[in-house]
């Protein structure tokens, strides 16, 4: 897996010192108030501020998202004597998603496995639980369709959703980890589907491709939460920009920079003025103008791509969004207080607004993402001293 290297001159702000703090801070109230509150439970959103347990799911694909937080807390929280806490809980939520490695109904083994075990492995090194990634990868790969070279979404057969390119690496994991070709193969061809129908010239991302289950030929690009077909939901613009650099890493093929690239710059491009994009850029005057956890999201997947391009200026650009990006997230218009009733670390989020689940609210993977990307950019600045 190719490493992220920023220009060596690069140097985060001063200030993302105290964007982090804020973030852990919160971050610490709020995640020991839910696993005291819910033990045990996973919820994806909140209403009105509190954590909606046993509520209505699209598809399970957020469980991981909590351990995840509890994994880096277990390492940033500000208090030293939560420290052990969060480690011991982070182990427990972990381990309740074991037999999950196995479940070939969901495309989102990434988003559980990746943010629990992985950590896990590299913090003990503990072989059976590499062993718990690799299945999950293998599991991944299983769902392939020849007929189309693709791995279905969860939703139907014939459903390609641009979220798999944030789960795809376990296929590639598991490739590298055994040797087994295989599994690398068709997770590439997977991304040179992806590649093909869902990514338009503009760098703009599609959510959804249909496909004929009979020949495998192309037949629409659609979509579940964007405003429209040919809209462009930032959620999964966020997944495209982010999963692209990551399958980059495993692979080394540019063409997978070259696409991240492309819905990098045109995420800026959109992002500009407003740093924290609507829930899609074509809907005319959304009712809700923010979605933070596409913010939060594209915020890591800008930061890895800084580290993987040639360029420096270009690297620069993409660090420097990403930063800017998190402070604004940090700020009090987004990130809650550690003392105030909401129960959830970032606010603006939304779940399915097509559904009405979850909308302007606090969502699981926002926060993790928050967390993560914080926490990666404090690890460089942390290096680089």
């Amino acid at each position: 897996m190719l490493p992220v290297v920023l220009p060596r001159d690069y140097v985060v702000p001063a200030g993302f010192a105290d964007v982090a703090r804020r973030v852990w801070d919160t971050a610490e109230a709020k995640v020991a108030g839910l696993i005291s509150a819910h033990p045990d439970q996973f919820p994806l959103y909140t209403e009105d501020g509190k954590w909606v347990v046993d509520g209505e799911v699209w598809t399970n694909w957020c469980e991981g998202f909590l351990g995840g937080q509890l994994w880096m807390l277990s390492r940033r929280a500000g208090d030293p004597a939560h420290r052990d806490s969060f480690r011991s809980a982070a182990e427990h939520y972990s381990s309740l998603l074991e037999e999950r490695q196995h479940d070939d109904s969901v495309h989102d083994l990434g988003f559980i496995f990746w943010s629990t075990y992985r950590r896990w492995y590299e913090t003990t090194g503990e072989q059976s639980l590499k062993d718990v990634l690799v299945q999950a990868g293998r599991t991944t790969a299983s769902r392939y369709r020849p007929i189309g070279n693709y791995m279905p979404s969860f939703r139907e057969p014939a459903s390609l959703f641009i979220d798999i390119m944030m789960n795809i690496h376990m296929a590639f994991y598991a490739s590298q980890q055994t040797g087994d070709d295989s599994l690398a193969d068709v997770a590439t061809q997977h991304c040179l589907t992806t590649r093909r129908h869902l990514i338009r010239g503009d760098g703009s991302a599609s959510h959804e491709a249909m496909f004929d289950l009979e020949t495998g030929d192309f037949i629409a690009q659609t979509t579940q939460q964007g405003f429209s077909d040919t809209g462009s939901w930032a959620r999964g613009q966020a997944w495209a920009l982010y999963g692209f650099g990551t399958v980059y890493r495993f692979t080394g093929d540019r063409r997978f920079l070259d696409t991240a690239r492309a819905t990098a710059d045109f995420w800026i491009e959109k992002t500009r003025t407003q740093l924290v994009p609507p829930n899609d850029w074509e809907e005319p005057n959304p009712v809700r103008p923010y979605e933070s956890s596409a913010a939060a999201a594209a915020s890591g997947g800008l930061w890895q791509l800084a580290g993987l391009v040639d360029n420096p200026a270009l690297a620069r650009a993409y660090a420097d969004h990403a930063v800017r990006t998190l402070a604004a997230l940090a700020a009090d218009d987004f990130l809650a207080s550690p003392v105030e009733d909401w129960e959830g670390v970032l606010k603006h989020g939304t779940y399915h607004e097509g559904k009405g689940l979850g909308v302007d609210e606090s969502v699981m993977w926002g926060d993790y993402w928050l967390l993560d990307a914080v926490d990666t950019i404090q690890q460089y600045a942390e290096g680089a001293e």
